[in-house]
């Protein structure tokens, strides 16, 4: 880069209506993945709110082992949803009840054409379809101390962290006028080094309570609302040395964001927010979404492993940022194209990483799941605040743990 440039990124949190129908579809995939570990899953969800009542919708494909009885899926999704904080038909949803919500299921098996591809030996296992993924790391998040480990692009790893604030503040009463339903924004000025200088503009939108009575007009409401995002949410993320003269806040910008809002105020959709998901448009995107997939779809399994490799890439430092594409063909097992980019940044010839790659990480679904202990109930956890640059505990990111055996070969290799 010859001049300053800035970039930005969003975030959702986990009670914006394409995350919420997020979350249940993940639910769906931990629920049959606890009873069996084979089993195959594609399940999506539409939300949506009215005066008088809530709707959800299920419809997809399972397939569990002979003999095992299918969850009860209207449970989950009812269950998911009053968790993330929807259980007040005034706020957008009561997902607790059936008066004020009906869930409408509509999941049948799995189509026998694909489940032939997938059944083979764990060397032979074919990918559950064709397709693209995308994994990349840089070194961004690194300078700074509260988010070192990330390997992330920062604008995208700020974003994230501030909505995952905010469900939980929401959730744990420090913030009780707060809704499950806001979204985040981050823009940060970058210098001709690539690297952030400081934050240009950080958005937040929470919807709220009506609170005009409390404070006597609505200016008086969103000048304490602003303060209160600032103070709980904003300057705990936002690292203080980002925060300059420069940067602007908007909070609400709108001017108010009351309720109802959630699946009133807006349709969700299964799979709508794949780039939130990922790396804020700075990695690019095969176009699969991630929720509601079993691993053997490559769409999510792969993109974990694309991301686990590149992430070892950058750690060991044989280069500032990494991207590796994968691509597939249903029912075959090893990928039909591997390929690294640094974007100019390898300490190594991208040839000379990409085989140092291949020689660590083997890139066939059934050996990813297998190192990556993918057949599990996992996902529900990753359903809102991002797939990546999170710190992995117990079973779940294991896509975000470094090997210390391939960065020390890596290491070797400079």
């Amino acid at each position: 880069m010859s001049q300053a440039w800035l970039f930005t990124s969003e975030s959702v949190a986990a009670g914006h209506p394409d995350k919420l129908c997020d979350a249940i579809s993940d639910a769906v995939v931990d629920a049959c993945l606890a009873l069996d570990p084979n089993a195959k899953v594609a399940v999506e969800t539409l939300v949506k709110g009215r005066e008088d009542r809530s709707y959800i919708v299920l419809a997809g494909e399972v397939k569990l082992a002979a003999g095992i009885s299918a969850p009860n899926y209207v449970a989950i999704a009812r269950k998911t949803a009053a968790d993330i904080g929807y259980v007040d038909h005034g706020i957008g949803m009561d997902a607790t009840s059936e008066e004020l919500c009906e869930v409408t299921e509509l999941i049948t098996s799995q189509s026998a054409h694909i489940n032939r591809g997938v059944v083979q030996s764990i060397d032979e296992q074919g990918a559950g379809d064709q397709g693209l993924m995308f994994g990349y790391a840089c070194n961004e998040t690194e300078a700074f101390t509260e988010h070192q480990g990330r390997w992330m692009p920062l604008a995208i790893a700020l974003s994230q962290a501030l909505t995952r604030r905010v469900s939980k503040l929401g959730l744990d009463g420090t913030l009780p006028w707060a809704r499950p339903d806001a979204k985040s924004q981050v823009t940060l000025a970058h210098g001709v080094d690539g690297q952030p200088m400081y934050a240009d503009n950080v958005v937040i939108a929470v919807q709220h309570k009506d609170m005009i009575a409390e404070h006597g007009s609505e200016e008086a409401e969103q000048a304490w609302l602003r303060q209160q995002v600032i103070e709980h949410v904003i300057r705990p993320v936002v690292p203080a040395a980002l925060m300059t003269d420069a940067t602007t806040i908007h909070v609400n910008s709108t001017g108010r964001f009351v309720d109802p809002g959630g699946p009133y105020a807006d349709a969700g959709l299964t799979g709508r927010k794949i780039i939130v998901d990922t790396y804020g448009g700075r990695g690019r995107h095969g176009g699969g979404a991630f929720s509601g997939k079993d691993p053997t779809k490559v769409d999510r399994s792969a993109a974990y492993a694309a991301r686990w490799a590149a992430k070892h890439v950058v750690a060991a430092g044989l280069s500032s940022e990494c991207e590796i594409q994968l691509a597939y063909a249903i029912g075959v097992a090893d990928p039909v194209s591997i390929r690294v980019d640094t974007f100019g940044t390898g300490k190594l010839a991208d040839e000379v990483i990409g085989d140092l790659v291949a020689t660590h990480f083997s890139f066939k679904p059934g050996h990813i799941i297998r190192d990556l202990g993918l057949a599990a109930p996992i996902y529900g956890v990753t359903a809102a605040g991002g797939h990546f640059g999170r710190q992995p505990d117990g079973q779940t990111f294991p896509w975000e743990a470094l090997k210390p055996d391939v960065l020390s070969s890596f290491k070797a290799a400079l």
